[in-house]
């Protein structure tokens, strides 16, 4: 009796996966389809920034779902140190723009992300390309053995490159070098949506509970950036390079405002990468649980909270104060309304090696923590001693 509703079960998880992949896809062509409609129609800027947002979010996530598990997840000690590391950086960009000419900066990062974005784009045309190319291509590969380079490459390296690799890879690079030239703002979205679709796909949180430090963390790292200073809006109006998706504003050309919305990418990555942990959760339940369903709502919602808070205060707002509560919200009452919360708060889906590794280095932080205040069996031996 088991074995055959077990049986039923796997076939609607392939049914539901199936299903997935294929909604996946249709979002992959409305995504296309939302980037280049303003280049024709006056969209407006609110509705795509919702609907570009959610649609990265949504085609990373499935995109994210495979049979091997991720090599490399963030661990806990990497999701305490994630604000305090991307806080550093933040105020490092400021003083760049502070004290040296911005073309100057401007042009050296642009460089750096052209490189990544060559990469990037190849990755998500992939496979389109793989579908659109003769089928006799997809086994060619042109190789190049014993490849080395100066400083880069010491020692000897096969290098094997398929055509649709190579093919995405020289469209990606002359579209790169467009972007480079001209700065439009569509080359601008296409870069940034590759960045977040991939960083969806490939980044991994490892388990809920790291998911919910770092959203966490992030939390207050985006409310002190963007209300208690004027850093994080300065260094996103200054920087012209692709970390951010651009909205027209038609209507605002008139008044004199800004031509364009803003929306930064780890507004879309970081929520991202954790609705994505959800949905690999319910496919390893056989999609019997609904999690996705309310953690991408609750994305939704709290980037449309954020939108209307923005719309009448008429300022800048942190969106990550709106996100992550709808996310963690949605998703812990979800599972307490199944009785289930301990069971995913408690999910993984790293190795028993990685977990070992994590504990180790969560008891070193536990450790440091306790030293700090008193509270460690070091700390009251030395007080002892004393």
């Amino acid at each position: 009796m088991s074995s055959a509703k077990d049986a039923v079960n796997e076939q609607k998880a392939l049914l539901a996966a199936a299903a997935g992949g294929s909604t996946a896809i249709i979002a992959q062509l409305l995504l296309l389809i939302l980037t280049v409609l303003p280049l024709a129609l006056n969209v407006p800027a609110n509705i795509n920034i919702v609907a570009t947002a959610s649609l990265c979010v949504f085609v990373g996530c499935w995109r994210s779902v495979k049979d091997t598990p991720p090599s490399e997840s963030m661990t806990k000690r990497d999701a305490l140190k994630f604000p305090l590391i991307g806080s550093a950086v933040l105020v490092g960009l400021f003083a760049l723009f502070k004290f040296l000419p911005k073309d100057v900066v401007n042009a050296v990062l642009t460089a750096y992300f052209v490189l990544l974005g060559t990469f990037a784009v190849t990755a998500a045309m992939l496979p389109i390309i793989e579908g659109i190319l003769p089928q006799n291509w997809q086994g060619q590969a042109l190789k190049i053995k014993g490849f080395t380079m100066p400083h880069l490459v010491k020692e000897p390296t096969d290098i094997a490159a398929t055509y649709p690799e190579l093919t995405c890879g020289l469209l990606s690079l002359m579209f790169c070098c467009w972007y480079y030239a001209k700065k439009h703002w569509l080359a601008n979205n296409v870069l940034g949506i590759c960045f977040s679709v991939e960083g969806i796909e490939h980044l991994s949180l490892g388990s809920v509970q790291t998911g919910a430090i770092l959203l966490s963390g992030l939390f207050f790292y985006d409310i002190f950036w963007v209300f208690c200073t004027p850093v994080m809006v300065t260094v996103a109006k200054s920087f012209d390079a692709p970390i951010k998706l651009l909205f027209p504003r038609v209507e605002s050309l008139a008044e004199g405002k800004a031509p364009f919305s803003m929306l930064g990418l780890g507004d879309i990555v970081v929520p991202g990468i954790f609705v994505a942990l959800i949905l690999r959760y319910d496919a390893k339940q056989n999609f019997t649980s609904k999690y996705f369903r309310s953690a991408f709502g609750g994305y939704i919602g709290g980037l449309a909270a954020t939108i209307v808070v923005m719309n009448i205060f008429e300022a800048a707002q942190p969106a990550l104060l709106y996100i992550v509560p709808a996310v963690l919200g949605a998703v812990g009452l979800h599972a307490c309304a199944r009785g289930q919360f301990k069971q995913v708060f408690e999910y993984s889906e790293e190795s028993k090696e990685q977990l070992e590794e994590a504990a180790a280095g969560d008891k070193g932080i536990l450790q440091s923590i306790l030293e700090v205040i008193g509270c460690s069996d070091k700390s009251n031996s030395s007080k002892k001693q004393q």
